[in-house]
């Protein structure tokens, strides 16, 4: 809505306001009554006409992010887990990229990466410095569905355990939280990425200030310690079954859907 149209809005109302207070003093209950509820409509939009004129002046002073991603997906894909520091699924490294990078990540190319890393590492094996894989689980040492690691994160690390989607969760919420609370203006988007951690956390908004990266600090590594020790048990046994029976390959990608250990006894 224009200035002009706010500026009509407000010579209604104060029409509106004068006839209202002659309608009372005539004691003309009825058309006081029907003037009253066209002043509200009158005064409700004219604060959304303030609201409009507030969203065009900040549209015009904001500068317009490029749509174009400046690097390529796979090191969009790289940066936003290691800021997670675990395995995480295409959707969350989507929200992370939109929360604190510039471009667009499309879902659909993030189907076939792996593929063609796994294509580009048997044909020129550790020609990168790292390549993205997939989260192994603990006990076929098979692809872990839809969830994608670092190659130079440890074995243990890349391994997915019974306990592992919490804990993963849990260091992920910690490692974001530390980001965001680093940051001196966070983008609305990463205030609601960690809310949404937040909220899958008890004890996590507690507090006078609600939801804040302290908070979410706190109440994530109180849960972590709970959880950690099984973890880790579970993954390092994995990591250690791993590294004795799959080739370079395969510790990377994954066995092809066969019980390892059950082959090995």
């Amino acid at each position: 809505m224009t200035t002009e149209a706010a500026e009509a809005l407000e010579r209604r109302i104060d029409e509106l306001r004068t006839a209202v207070r002659q309608a009372v003093s005539a004691g003309d209950a009825e058309r006081a009554r029907v003037l009253r509820a066209e002043l509200r409509r009158a005064e409700n939009e004219w604060d959304q006409a303030l609201e409009d004129i507030a969203e065009q002046q900040a549209e015009k002073a904001t500068p317009v992010r490029p749509t174009a991603p400046l690097l390529p997906l796979r090191e969009q894909v790289h940066q936003a887990l290691v800021l997670l520091g675990a395995p995480a699924a295409p959707k969350l490294i989507i929200a992370v990229h939109e929360a604190f990078q510039v471009g667009e990540m499309v879902p659909a190319r993030l189907t076939s990466l792996r593929r063609d890393e796994e294509r580009s590492f048997r044909s020129a094996p550790n020609s990168r410095p790292c390549y993205l894989c997939p989260a192994l689980t603990y006990d076929l040492l098979a692809p872990a569905r839809g969830l994608l690691a670092v190659s130079t994160w440890p074995m243990e690390r890349r391994i997915v355990g019974p306990l592992s989607p919490r804990v993963d969760f849990l260091t992920s919420a910690i490692r974001l939280a530390e980001h965001v609370e680093r940051l001196p203006n966070p983008s609305p988007a990463a205030i609601r990425l960690l809310w949404r951690f937040a909220a899958n956390i008890p004890d996590a908004a507690a507090g006078p200030d609600g939801t804040s990266p302290s908070g979410v600090l706190r109440a994530a590594k109180a849960e972590l310690e709970i959880h950690a020790d099984a973890d880790r048990s579970h993954r390092e046994a994995a990591a250690k079954r791993a590294k004795k029976q799959l080739d370079n390959v395969s510790q990377l990608f994954g066995s092809q859907l066969r019980e390892v250990g059950a082959a090995a006894q």
